[in-house]
């Protein structure tokens, strides 16, 4: 598919920027700023982001800006880190503001007759979100100042003529005016993106990928009777069939009767194919005097696994295993957001013993997770 490739510089926000182009209908992926080229192969790049990050470009040692992102002739937008980084590469000069301007700041968007191409149908005036520690001095040989403000004379430079675009603050955050049309005049109006990803065109597409993945192959998939693993479900059902099974496990630990309304919700409404395991002495047998919450966690999740294990094995005939596997699962298990780490040890992939020797099937392994919906 097209996309833009969010490259991440550490930003607490970098995972929130793939987010808000993916609510643009454009289809964006996280990747960490020293991925090779080779990693985006998969892909047709519209254009790259580069996002903000604690760094600062005088430090050594400090992240750099991968030589394939300026050569691809793609557009290009910095965002913080990422416009100091461009400014430095590209011949600008970056000076240290002596002092760290954190929180909302007023923007003014400058303009000869027009306005920038990032700020279209954008008001000349705009309260927005600043995190640096670093101004912009003067702009790279063939930019020019698309707006300033009080606190710094230069936050936002463009260069149209080889579409690279930077701003020294967030657009992707709540708290910038205007952010999200900022973000889609670069997805539409600078990288001419068909804003065609849509939830309707990735259930077609995630269906038949399924088909050709599973073949005339059989699948199990561990049903928890949340979002996820139900979204999974159906997509498999939907493109499979009765060659699949879910299985849910009882572990005692549901508010009162959930288990009972799992049940029959699966079952009479959906009308998933369901074998329901009651596992309560088991869990509760193993918990017993248990007190510390990670523990608990990795306890629930060995159990779990030994019942499923058990059951899949005396169902059998099963090479695939269904997982509701998240973009931000995949994001945190392999630390390309940042400085990711392990929140909760369940929420992670690639927690599956060797000995359960399945073929994953993931269908919501790209998608966000925005309240009750998936981008």
């Amino acid at each position: 598919p097209e996309a833009v490739v969010v490259l991440d510089y550490g930003s607490q926000f970098s995972m929130l920027i793939a987010r808000r182009i993916r609510e643009a209908s454009v289809y964006s992926e996280l990747i960490p700023w020293d991925a090779p080229v080779e990693k985006l192969n998969h892909l047709k790049v519209k254009a790259f982001v580069l996002s903000g990050g604690p760094s600062s470009v005088y430090e050594d040692g400090a992240p750099s800006l991968p030589a394939y992102v300026i050569n691809s002739g793609v557009p290009v937008l910095g965002i913080c880190y990422g416009m100091q980084l461009m400014t430095d590469v590209l011949g600008g000069e970056v000076r240290r503001s002596g002092h760290r301007e954190f929180g909302h700041a007023q923007v003014t968007v400058k303009g000869n007759g027009s306005p920038p191409r990032l700020f279209s149908s954008v008001p000349s005036e705009l309260r927005v979100w600043a995190s640096h520690g670093d101004d912009v001095a003067a702009v790279p040989p063939g930019f020019a100042v698309a707006a300033t403000s009080a606190s710094a004379p230069i936050v936002a430079m463009e260069a149209p003529d080889r579409a690279l675009y930077a701003l020294l603050f967030h657009p992707e955050v709540a708290h910038t005016d205007h952010g999200l049309e900022i973000l889609k005049n670069f997805a539409y109006g600078v990288c001419g993106c068909a804003g065609d990803w849509t939830i309707a065109s990735f259930i077609e597409e995630a269906t038949e990928r399924i088909r050709q993945q599973v073949g005339s192959g059989k699948v199990v998939c561990g049903l928890s009777g949340g979002v996820d693993s139900t979204v999974a479900a159906m997509l498999i059902h939907r493109a499979i069939g009765d060659r699949l099974t879910c299985i849910f496990v009882d572990n005692g630990l549901l508010r009162y009767d959930e288990a009972n309304q799992i049940n029959k919700r699966f079952t009479e409404r959906l009308h998933l194919p369901l074998d329901f395991v009651d596992a309560t002495d088991l869990f509760l047998d193993r918990l017993a005097g248990v007190t510390d919450p990670e523990q608990k966690r990795k306890i629930i999740g060995a159990a779990f696994i030994d019942v499923f294990e058990k059951r899949a094995n005396e169902l059998g005939g099963f090479k695939f295993l269904g997982q509701g596997t998240l973009y931000p699962d995949v994001i945190e298990s392999s630390g390309v957001h940042g400085l990711a780490v392990v929140i909760k040890s369940h929420h992670n992939v690639g927690g599956l013993p060797e000995r359960m020797n399945f073929t994953l099937v993931e269908p919501l392994r790209d998608l966000f997770k925005i309240g009750r919906a998936h981008v």
